[in-house]
């Protein structure tokens, strides 16, 4: 994390703007702290995380509409999560693309998947722009306004290291039984 932050306050918005065009929670949420603590503008890093983040989704979006075989390539060892990302469009509706940038997992299967259909792309622009502000404002915003308590849980935790992986086990094992659960067969 000390590293992270660092680099975040050397090359700060260069480092959130690439991050955020995967997925960028880490990096937006070192912004939010290094803004709390006075080393960087929250309202920049906001703007710069929504960007990116909306342009990566656009990509992979474009990317699976008109490049279907080489992306076939890819899902042939996720056609369980393909098909959940299916499912979950039809069952919750385009909110699902507004809601997937907060799940872990989904977040890039979403608009791959969303692509290899005959989703409309001004319609996925819109809900994945909701989607994007609402992420950004909320993870980099919400990490500013809990600067203070997530510095302290830092150095608590630095001081039993033991805990942080711990801790990434049981949130791992956790979504990973969410989503075996979610796609195994009926």
């Amino acid at each position: 994390m000390d590293d992270m932050l660092n680099n975040l306050s050397t090359y700060g918005y260069i480092v959130v703007f690439l991050y955020s065009l995967g997925g960028g929670m880490v990096a937006l949420i070192g912004a939010g702290v290094l803004s709390f603590m006075g080393k960087m503008d929250l309202s920049l890093s906001i703007l710069i995380a929504f960007t990116a983040n909306f342009i990566g989704d656009s990509l992979m979006f474009y990317m699976s509409r008109y490049h279907k075989k080489e992306m076939m390539e890819y899902f042939r060892k996720h056609r369980r999560k393909l098909a959940f990302s299916h499912l979950l469009l039809k069952r919750r509706g385009s909110w699902i693309i507004v809601v997937k940038k907060f799940i872990y997992g989904l977040k890039t299967l979403v608009p791959l998947a969303i692509g290899l259909t005959k989703y409309d792309f001004w319609k996925f622009s819109a809900y994945n722009a909701l989607g994007a502000i609402i992420w950004a404002v909320v993870v980099g915003g919400g990490s500013f306004l809990f600067g203070g308590a997530l510095i302290e849980g830092y150095k608590s935790l630095s001081d039993k290291p033991y805990l942080a992986p711990l801790m990434l086990i049981i949130i791992g094992g956790s979504i990973w039984i969410y989503l075996s659960q979610a796609t195994k067969k009926k």
